[in-house]
């Protein structure tokens, strides 16, 4: 009998299991924009060590479900990125996905894409075979942060974010995340943009020896998409404001289009204290403390 057939039933009942982390953009430099519309940007991006939990399992068509303490604000239809991620991949292979929410929504932090990417990932292994040409093309059109989500490691994007530079790993340290439960739209960000043409980030960027000397490196660097979301959501200035106040940071910025921001901590310790007096101090906000990529 051919082992194919030994080790069906084995795969068809396999529930697989992928962490979706949070993706943070350290710095952002917008440096053009396309005459399709995309703007051009060049970013050094990380992951943090706290996100949503995706599981598959192969089923009869695909499905969706959705939990966790963001989940309400999703809907699981065939639309949700998730799903038409992993039509891309697979679609002859139907799953079925359960997704544990734990990030906001429309935050900055890359939710929805890590967790495209998850499914792009156990769309792989449960086919049996990895990353087939064309595919993460696709995927860039779908969204143009999930190629950097599919291995989720520090990198420089360029590009409309397809064009991806893996870095040497980031000297140990720990982010502090913070989300003051309001949503920002991307496109209405970048409509706020007024310059368009910025500079790009160093061509060759240094080995950074520890977490104070990569925080003053980007401290001369820039996210182009703050201003414009502060115009538009008054409390990303509140919140950085409020991380510059806690004692052992050494950068504080908002991520992505916002209204995430963070906090670069040298240790543990004081992430997870600067996190416990934030969240006492403002209980409305989503606080939390993880060790950086």
């Amino acid at each position: 009998m051919p082992l194919r057939s030994v080790s069906e039933p084995v795969l068809q009942d396999l529930t697989l299991s992928e962490f979706a982390p949070a993706k943070v953009n350290l710095s952002l430099h917008i440096t053009g924009q396309r005459q399709d519309g995309y703007h051009l940007l060049d970013s050094l991006v990380c992951f943090a060590g706290i996100g949503d939990r995706l599981t598959a399992r192969r089923a009869e068509a695909f499905s969706l479900e959705i939990s966790g303490p963001f989940g309400r604000g999703l809907t699981a239809g065939p639309d949700n990125l998730i799903l038409r991620a992993a039509r891309i991949i697979a679609p002859d292979l139907p799953l079925a996905f359960t997704l544990e929410k734990n990030l906001p929504l429309a935050s900055g932090i890359g939710g929805g894409s890590s967790d495209a990417a998850a499914a792009v990932r156990l769309a792989w292994a449960l086919r049996g075979s990895g990353e087939q040409a064309g595919e993460v093309a696709a995927l860039a059109a779908l969204g143009a942060d999930i190629p950097a989500c599919l291995q989720p490691r520090a990198a420089r994007m360029r590009g409309i974010g397809e064009q991806l530079e893996p870095l040497s790993p980031l000297p140990p340290g720990w982010i502090l995340l913070v989300n003051p439960r309001v949503e920002v739209a991307t496109p209405g960000v970048f409509r706020a943009l007024r310059r368009k043409q910025n500079p790009a980030l160093p061509e060759v960027l240094p080995l950074w020896a520890d977490m104070a000397e990569l925080a003053g490196w980007l401290s001369r660097q820039r996210n182009d998409l703050e201003a414009p979301a502060r115009q538009l959501a008054p409390v990303i200035a509140e919140v950085i404001a409020a991380l510059e106040d806690l004692p052992g940071q050494l950068l504080a910025r908002m991520s992505g289009s916002g209204a995430s921001c963070f906090a670069l901590f040298a240790e543990a310790a004081a992430a997870d204290a600067a996190a416990a007096a934030l969240q006492a101090a403002r209980p409305g906000w989503w606080v939390a403390a993880a060790p950086l990529s």
